[in-house]
C-alpha cells in the first residue's frame, strides 16, 4: 500500500479572509461541502474572530450550522483565544486549531497581544477536541526579519506543554527555502507532537518546500483550494500553495492523499466564478495530467 499524507484545505478560512468581498455564510459553507465531496479529508472551515477585525470570517456558527457532514471528513475551527474556544465549543466542529505568531510584533498586529500572553490564552483553553496549534512567520516576519529556528523550536516546545497535539509551521509571507524547511523538520522532530507545514507561494517556493518536507518525512500539510489566500495583517502577503498543486506533486510521487484531483479542479473552478476572477492555481488553469494518478 501507497504511503500517504494529510492535507488540511483552509481555503474557507485562511483563503477568503484576506478577500475584498465577504461571501454569506451559506456560500462559505458550500465551499466547505465541495471540498468535502472531492475527498479532502481535513478542512479548516472557519475563524472565531471579531468581525470587526475580520469582517470576512462573519458569521462562524452559521456557517458552521450550514455543513454538510461526511464521514471521515475533520472539520475544524480556528481561534486565538478563550472566547474564540468558547464559540467553537458550541458548534459541531471537529478539532480545535490555535494560531499565534513567532514575534512579538505580528503576533501584536493579529492577536492584539504578546506571544506570552497567546500562549496563556492556550494554556487556559480547555478542549474536548484534538487542539492543533499553527505559528505563523516562521520562517521569516514582515516587521521583524528573519525569525532564528531556535525562537521557533521554543515557541512549539511551549505550545505542546500547553496542550497541542499538532504543531504547524506556517511560512506566513512565503520567505523560506527548502533547507530551512528540512533543518527546522529535523530539529523539531523530537517535540512529541505530529508536525505540519503552511506554505505560502509568495515567492516561488512553495511546492520545493512542500517536497522538502515531504523528504523530510512530514505528512501533514495545509494548503488552499486555487491558491486563494494571503494574510490581511502581512503586507504583500500572498495566497497559499494550491491544494490542487500539492495533491498534483502528491500524486505523482506515489503518495495516497483520498482526494480526486478532477473533483477538487472543479471546486477551484467554481469558486473562480464565485469570485468573479481567476485563481492563482496552477493545476486547476492547466488541468491534471493522465498519467499522474494516485
Amino acid at each position: 500500500m501507497a504511503a500517504s499524507v494529510t492535507i488540511c484545505d483552509v481555503g474557507p478560512r485562511d483563503g477568503l479572509q484576506n478577500e475584498r468581498a465577504t461571501l454569506e455564510p451559506q456560500v462559505r459553507a458550500e465551499l466547505i461541502n465541495r471540498l468535502a465531496s472531492s475527498g479532502l479529508p481535513k478542512i479548516e472551515a472557519v475563524s472565531f474572530v471579531s468581525p470587526e477585525r475580520v469582517p470576512q470570517m462573519a458569521g462562524a456558527e452559521e456557517v458552521a450550522a450550514g455543513i454538510e457532514r461526511r464521514n471521515g471528513v475533520a472539520y475544524a475551527g480556528l481561534v486565538l483565544n478563550e472566547k474564540g474556544a468558547e464559540r467553537l465549543a458550541e458548534t459541531g466542529l471537529d478539532e480545535l486549531h490555535f494560531t499565534l505568531a513567532a514575534t512579538e510584533t505580528f503576533n501584536r498586529r493579529n492577536a492584539n497581544r504578546s506571544v506570552d500572553e497567546s500562549v496563556s490564552e492556550l494554556e487556559r483553553i480547555e478542549s474536548d477536541r484534538p487542539v492543533s496549534a499553527s505559528i505563523s512567520v516562521s520562517f521569516g516576519c514582515p516587521f521583524e526579519g528573519r525569525v532564528e529556528p531556535s525562537t521557533v523550536l521554543r515557541l512549539a516546545e511551549r505550545l505542546v506543554e500547553a496542550g497541542a497535539e499538532e504543531i504547524v509551521f506556517a511560512d506566513t509571507i512565503g520567505v523560506g527555502v527548502p533547507r530551512q524547511v528540512r533543518e527546522l523538520v529535523l530539529d523539531a522532530s523530537g517535540l512529541g507532537a505530529r508536525l505540519g507545514l503552511h506554505f505560502h507561494d509568495t515567492r516561488n517556493t512553495g511546492i520545493a518546500n512542500a517536497q522538502a518536507a515531504l523528504d523530510a518525512g512530514v505528512s501533514l500539510f495545509e494548503s488552499s483550494v486555487g491558491g486563494l489566500g494571503g494574510c490581511p495583517f502581512a503586507p504583500r502577503a500572498t495566497g497559499n500553495v494550491a491544494t490542487e498543486d500539492l495533491v498534483y506533486l502528491f500524486h505523482g510521487e506515489g503518495l495516497e492523499t483520498g482526494i480526486d484531483l478532477d473533483a477538487l479542479i472543479r471546486v477551484a473552478e467554481w469558486l473562480e466564478g464565485v469570485l468573479g476572477r481567476a485563481l492563482p492555481g496552477r493545476v486547476y488553469r492547466a488541468g491534471a495530467f493522465a498519467p499522474v494518478s494516485g
